[in-house]
């Protein structure tokens, strides 16, 4: 059996808003190129957010939280969310990208890691489930 060769680019995949879904390499080559993201945890049984400086090495997403605050606690072998983004001034184009999984406390900063306190413990997010969508005019 043969198949015909498709021919040309491959066109985005584009979800029901419109947007364009991003793949896996694609997701982490634009996490790499951002510095900052939020954490979604749960504190008291409901959500919460911290914005966090972070590093993507290797298989990771890596931070720096206050070994005594709740994000600490919480991320510590706890389920989160991670996301970075960027969008234009004026909203037009920009991209996020989510990754999901089973936070770990780790005593070793992720490589490239910036200056911390010196109560900080590192957090080391997998990079098991990775999504990503990018908004284009």
């Amino acid at each position: 059996m043969t198949f015909p060769v498709r021919e040309g680019p491959v066109p985005a995949m584009v979800d029901p808003f419109g947007l364009e879904v991003l793949g896996r390499e694609q997701c982490l080559e634009l996490l790499a190129t951002a510095g900052f993201g939020r954490i979604v945890f749960t504190m008291r049984g409901l959500p919460a957010v911290q914005p966090v400086r972070f590093v993507l090495a290797g298989d990771a997403v890596s931070f720096a939280a206050p070994a005594a605050g709740p994000l600490f606690a919480a991320a510590s072998d706890g389920v989160v969310a991670f996301e970075a983004d960027v969008f234009d001034p004026d909203l037009e184009t920009g991209w996020w990208v989510t990754v999901l999984g089973r936070a770990h406390a780790t005593r070793r900063p992720g490589r490239g890691w910036p200056a911390s306190s010196a109560d900080d413990r590192w957090i080391r997010l997998p990079l098991d489930v990775v999504s990503g969508r990018r908004l284009r005019r």
